[in-house]
Protein backbone atom coordinates (compact mmCIF):
# COMPACT_ATOMS: atom_id res chain seq x y z
CA UNK A 1 0.00 0.00 0.00
CA UNK A 2 1.30 3.53 -0.78
CA UNK A 3 1.96 5.76 2.05
CA UNK A 4 -0.39 9.07 1.47
CA UNK A 5 -0.62 11.58 3.73
CA UNK A 6 -2.31 14.78 3.21
CA UNK A 7 -0.82 17.12 5.56
CA UNK A 8 3.13 16.53 4.82
CA UNK A 9 3.55 20.31 4.52
CA UNK A 10 3.49 20.16 8.23
CA UNK A 11 7.42 20.73 9.28
CA UNK A 12 9.73 21.91 10.90
CA UNK A 13 7.35 22.82 13.59
CA UNK A 14 9.59 23.99 16.55
CA UNK A 15 12.33 23.21 17.00
CA UNK A 16 15.69 23.14 15.46
CA UNK A 17 18.07 19.57 14.51
CA UNK A 18 19.51 18.45 18.14
CA UNK A 19 23.80 18.42 17.39
CA UNK A 20 26.34 17.16 20.03
CA UNK A 21 26.66 19.99 21.80
CA UNK A 22 25.47 22.30 25.03
CA UNK A 23 22.12 23.79 24.45
CA UNK A 24 22.19 26.95 26.91
CA UNK A 25 22.41 27.25 30.66
CA UNK A 26 22.04 24.33 33.35
CA UNK A 27 20.18 25.84 35.82
CA UNK A 28 19.94 22.54 37.98
CA UNK A 29 23.31 20.50 38.49
CA UNK A 30 22.63 17.38 36.71
CA UNK A 31 25.42 15.78 34.12
CA UNK A 32 25.25 13.81 31.10
CA UNK A 33 27.22 9.98 31.48
CA UNK A 34 30.17 11.71 30.09
CA UNK A 35 30.45 13.85 33.53
CA UNK A 36 29.27 17.05 31.93
CA UNK A 37 27.05 19.43 32.17
CA UNK A 38 23.87 18.85 30.58
CA UNK A 39 21.54 21.99 29.53
CA UNK A 40 18.17 22.52 31.77
CA UNK A 41 15.86 24.52 33.01
CA UNK A 42 12.50 25.17 35.03
CA UNK A 43 9.25 24.43 33.84
CA UNK A 44 6.13 25.53 35.96
CA UNK A 45 3.54 23.93 37.54
CA UNK A 46 1.00 25.33 34.62
CA UNK A 47 3.68 23.77 32.05
CA UNK A 48 3.64 20.60 33.30
CA UNK A 49 0.32 20.29 33.73
CA UNK A 50 -0.18 21.61 29.96
CA UNK A 51 2.36 18.57 29.44
CA UNK A 52 0.49 15.95 30.98
CA UNK A 53 -2.48 17.26 28.93
CA UNK A 54 -0.86 16.75 25.65
CA UNK A 55 -3.71 14.91 22.85
CA UNK A 56 -1.13 12.57 21.83
CA UNK A 57 0.22 11.11 24.37
CA UNK A 58 1.76 7.35 24.77
CA UNK A 59 1.98 5.86 28.04
CA UNK A 60 5.38 3.01 28.43
CA UNK A 61 6.02 1.14 31.38
CA UNK A 62 4.12 0.81 34.88
CA UNK A 63 1.15 3.27 34.41
CA UNK A 64 1.02 3.67 38.02
CA UNK A 65 4.22 4.64 38.30
CA UNK A 66 5.87 7.14 41.16
CA UNK A 67 7.63 9.18 38.68
CA UNK A 68 6.62 10.07 35.01
CA UNK A 69 9.15 11.38 32.58
CA UNK A 70 8.35 12.58 29.56
CA UNK A 71 10.37 12.37 26.09
CA UNK A 72 10.24 14.31 23.54
CA UNK A 73 11.33 12.84 20.10
CA UNK A 74 12.01 12.27 16.45
CA UNK A 75 11.77 9.23 14.62
CA UNK A 76 15.50 10.28 12.32
CA UNK A 77 16.66 12.14 15.35
CA UNK A 78 19.95 10.03 15.80
CA UNK A 79 20.78 10.96 19.27
CA UNK A 80 16.66 9.71 19.95
CA UNK A 81 17.85 6.34 18.55
CA UNK A 82 21.00 6.19 20.42
CA UNK A 83 19.13 7.24 23.59
CA UNK A 84 16.25 4.72 23.07
CA UNK A 85 18.08 1.63 23.81
CA UNK A 86 18.64 3.53 27.10
CA UNK A 87 15.23 4.06 28.01
CA UNK A 88 13.84 0.77 26.77
CA UNK A 89 16.33 -0.36 29.87
CA UNK A 90 15.26 2.08 32.44
CA UNK A 91 11.44 0.80 31.54
CA UNK A 92 12.75 -3.06 31.73
CA UNK A 93 14.59 -2.05 35.06
CA UNK A 94 12.33 0.31 36.95
CA UNK A 95 9.29 -0.85 37.46
CA UNK A 96 7.68 1.72 39.00
CA UNK A 97 8.73 4.29 36.61
CA UNK A 98 5.63 5.85 34.21
CA UNK A 99 7.34 7.33 31.00
CA UNK A 100 5.69 8.81 28.69
CA UNK A 101 6.46 9.11 24.79
CA UNK A 102 5.82 12.52 22.97
CA UNK A 103 5.93 12.47 19.57
CA UNK A 104 7.96 15.52 18.31
CA UNK A 105 8.51 15.19 14.62
CA UNK A 106 10.36 18.69 14.00
CA UNK A 107 12.97 17.93 11.39
CA UNK A 108 12.11 16.56 8.14
CA UNK A 109 8.81 16.03 5.98
CA UNK A 110 9.75 12.70 6.81
CA UNK A 111 9.95 12.46 10.19
CA UNK A 112 5.82 14.50 9.94
CA UNK A 113 5.27 11.29 8.07
CA UNK A 114 6.42 8.56 10.21
CA UNK A 115 4.90 10.85 13.25
CA UNK A 116 1.02 10.38 11.77
CA UNK A 117 1.88 7.07 11.68
CA UNK A 118 3.04 6.69 15.03
CA UNK A 119 -0.44 9.18 16.37
CA UNK A 120 -2.39 6.84 14.25
CA UNK A 121 -0.96 3.61 15.96
CA UNK A 122 -1.60 4.38 19.50
CA UNK A 123 -5.05 4.95 18.57
CA UNK A 124 -5.70 1.22 18.21
CA UNK A 125 -2.66 -0.62 19.67
CA UNK A 126 -1.98 -1.33 23.26
CA UNK A 127 1.14 0.69 24.72
CA UNK A 128 3.10 -2.60 25.06
CA UNK A 129 2.52 -3.41 21.22
CA UNK A 130 3.35 0.74 20.48
CA UNK A 131 6.39 0.39 22.47
CA UNK A 132 7.03 -2.50 20.11
CA UNK A 133 6.71 -0.62 17.20
CA UNK A 134 8.68 1.99 18.76
CA UNK A 135 11.58 0.08 19.08
CA UNK A 136 11.27 -2.12 15.55
CA UNK A 137 11.16 1.36 13.84
CA UNK A 138 14.30 2.48 15.76
CA UNK A 139 15.76 -1.15 14.26
CA UNK A 140 15.41 0.36 11.01
CA UNK A 141 18.68 1.88 9.04
CA UNK A 142 17.75 5.00 7.00
CA UNK A 143 15.23 7.76 7.43
CA UNK A 144 11.81 7.06 9.04
CA UNK A 145 9.19 8.12 7.00
CA UNK A 146 5.20 6.83 6.55
CA UNK A 147 6.33 4.45 4.05
CA UNK A 148 8.89 2.58 6.21
CA UNK A 149 6.66 3.18 9.26
CA UNK A 150 3.94 1.76 7.55
CA UNK A 151 5.69 -1.46 6.51
CA UNK A 152 6.68 -2.14 9.75
CA UNK A 153 3.27 -1.58 11.00
CA UNK A 154 2.22 -4.17 8.44
CA UNK A 155 5.09 -6.30 9.70
CA UNK A 156 3.19 -6.26 13.13
CA UNK A 157 -0.02 -7.34 11.80
CA UNK A 158 -2.02 -3.78 11.75
CA UNK A 159 -4.80 -2.49 9.35
CA UNK A 160 -2.73 -0.43 7.20
CA UNK A 161 -6.15 1.26 5.88
CA UNK A 162 -7.28 2.30 9.41
CA UNK A 163 -4.25 3.39 10.08
CA UNK A 164 -3.43 5.53 6.85
CA UNK A 165 -7.28 6.98 7.43
CA UNK A 166 -6.18 8.01 11.28
CA UNK A 167 -3.00 9.48 9.89
CA UNK A 168 -4.16 12.10 7.57
CA UNK A 169 -7.38 12.83 9.72
CA UNK A 170 -7.69 17.03 11.02
CA UNK A 171 -7.36 16.08 14.72
CA UNK A 172 -4.02 14.51 13.88
CA UNK A 173 -2.68 17.74 12.63
CA UNK A 174 -4.09 19.50 15.50
CA UNK A 175 -2.21 16.85 17.84
CA UNK A 176 0.76 17.85 16.03
CA UNK A 177 0.62 21.57 16.57
CA UNK A 178 -0.33 21.36 20.15
CA UNK A 179 2.91 19.57 21.09
CA UNK A 180 4.78 21.94 18.61
CA UNK A 181 3.58 24.97 20.32
CA UNK A 182 4.31 23.53 23.86
CA UNK A 183 7.97 22.52 22.95
CA UNK A 184 8.25 26.14 21.60
CA UNK A 185 7.03 27.37 24.91
CA UNK A 186 9.18 24.99 26.92
CA UNK A 187 12.33 25.63 24.71
CA UNK A 188 12.57 22.04 23.66
CA UNK A 189 15.55 23.34 21.20
CA UNK A 190 16.88 19.64 21.21
CA UNK A 191 15.67 15.97 20.72
CA UNK A 192 15.51 13.69 22.25
CA UNK A 193 14.61 16.67 25.59
CA UNK A 194 12.75 15.39 28.73
CA UNK A 195 10.53 16.50 31.37
CA UNK A 196 10.21 15.99 34.85
CA UNK A 197 9.21 16.91 38.27
CA UNK A 198 9.61 21.01 37.07
CA UNK A 199 12.50 20.45 34.93
CA UNK A 200 13.45 20.59 31.33
CA UNK A 201 16.22 18.72 29.97
CA UNK A 202 18.11 19.12 25.96
CA UNK A 203 19.35 16.32 25.29
CA UNK A 204 19.94 12.90 26.22
CA UNK A 205 21.84 12.69 29.73
CA UNK A 206 22.33 8.73 29.76
CA UNK A 207 20.97 5.75 31.12
CA UNK A 208 22.48 6.21 34.66
CA UNK A 209 21.28 10.22 34.79
CA UNK A 210 17.99 9.28 34.21
CA UNK A 211 17.95 6.78 36.86
CA UNK A 212 19.79 9.38 39.61
CA UNK A 213 17.07 11.56 38.35
CA UNK A 214 14.32 9.40 38.79
CA UNK A 215 16.15 8.29 42.24
CA UNK A 216 16.03 12.26 43.60
CA UNK A 217 11.91 12.55 42.42
CA UNK A 218 11.49 9.70 44.93
CA UNK A 219 13.87 10.94 47.49
CA UNK A 220 13.10 14.48 47.78
CA UNK A 221 10.37 15.18 45.58
CA UNK A 222 13.32 17.57 42.68
CA UNK A 223 15.03 16.63 39.63
CA UNK A 224 18.08 17.03 42.08
CA UNK A 225 17.76 17.08 46.13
Amino acid sequence: MTARFAFTALLLLAASPALSQQFGTAQLPIKADDGKPIANHAVTAAQMAKVAGLPGLVPAGNPKGDVTLYQFYDLNCPFCREASRDVHELVRTDRNLRLVFVPYPTLSVQSVEGGRVELALREIATPDRFMEFHRRLYFRRGTIDGARALETAREMGFDLKKILEIANAKHVTETMKQHAQLGTELKLIATPSYVIQGVAILGHPGLEPLRGIARSVRTCKKAVC
